[in-house]
């Protein structure tokens, strides 16, 4: 039976992928952590075993484990690109110091670990359509360059040490649920509550800047059977590129008119995160991840936008 301890339990990932391990293993198999709490926040915290957990703090870390008798750590707690750009500081202490924890805990309490890696691990000189499996990673923002680090580390930890660590790089994530966090990808989130709410939205990311991007549900599968996966057949373990669909704004915008419409996007870019755009690639190739795990995503972007509509429009009452 896993018992389970997920990081950053709080965030995009963390609130939807709690209640789903909770039902899959058992409440009370499933421990969510965060280093803070908020009042909209509550809800989860008191739906379960729940601890304050700074990744930062090992001694903090490695109590909860032992705690809980925890023997799966979902690693999620992270700075994200936009945030990480203003505090690179910060990004590095939690996103290589935190991770580097989570292994050393893993290492001593005999743990498996899952933890993202993400797109923002490839760079300028990456190739930018069907960007393959293994090629060069040469990110530009602090965000990339833990992301790459942390793949390498885990998998220095599995060689050196055993332990089980796994992972994908995640494309942009969209979800009804939570609001994102500070990532570059985010305005493919905040274009279908603006299309509901005001019926237009001003995009920061320019038109023809192609990102890859999934739907949470298609994001919170690919973690779970990837750590479910027979571990003889997995050949790369901590940087499966995996992906559902790739557009631009004023694509997804043309999905929402399908919908809505008298629905206008206009643009006014914002440079940093343009620029950060830019730099990651258009589409990924996750052969890979078929092949060695069977990933195969169901949602495609019509599919998405009908089913983010939909709750969206209940969520917000309208």
């Amino acid at each position: 039976m896993r018992r389970i301890l997920v990081t950053g339990a709080l965030g995009q990932i963390g609130s939807e992928l709690t209640v789903r391990l909770r039902e899959l293993y058992g409440e009370s198999n499933v421990v969510a952590s965060s280093k803070s709490v908020k009042d909209d926040q509550r809800e989860l915290v008191e739906a379960g075993p729940f601890e304050i957990v700074d990744v930062t703090n090992r001694e903090q870390l490695a109590e909860v484990v032992t705690k809980y008798r925890i023997n799966t750590i979902i690693h999620l707690a992270a700075i994200l690109s936009a945030v990480g750009e203003a505090n690179p500081h910060l990004a590095w202490d939690v996103n290589i110091n935190g991770l580097y924890n989570v292994l050393e805990v893993a290492r001593h309490e005999n743990c498996s670990v899952f933890t993202p890696s993400s797109i923002a691990a490839f760079g300028d000189s990456t190739p930018k359509d069907n960007t393959p499996q293994d090629t060069i990673q040469r990110p530009s923002t602090i965000y990339g360059v833990t992301k790459v680090a942390g793949e390498l580390l885990c998998d220095y930890y599995y060689h050196k040490f055993g332990v089980d660590t796994r992972g994908v790089r995640f494309p942009g994530l969209i979800s009804y649920k939570t609001l994102p966090g500070g990532g570059t990808t985010d305005y493919a989130v905040h274009i279908y509550y603006e299309a509901l709410r005001q019926k237009k939205y001003t995009s920061y990311i320019g038109p023809g800047t192609k990102m890859d991007m999934m739907y949470m549900p298609d994001a919170l599968d690919a973690i779970i059977q990837l750590m479910e996966a027979d571990p003889a057949k997995l050949i790369h373990r901590n940087a499966f590129n995996v992906t559902a669909m790739s557009f631009a704004p004023e694509d997804i915008a043309r999905s929402i008119q399908k919908f809505i419409p008298e629905f206008e996007l206009d643009f006014d870019v914002d440079p940093v995160r343009q620029a950060i755009a830019e730099s990651w690639p258009n589409s990924l190739d996750d052969s890979a991840a078929r092949e060695e795990w069977g990933w195969n995503p169901k949602y495609d972007l019509d599919a998405m936008t009908e089913d983010m509509l939909k709750n969206l429009k209940s969520k917000l009452g309208l």
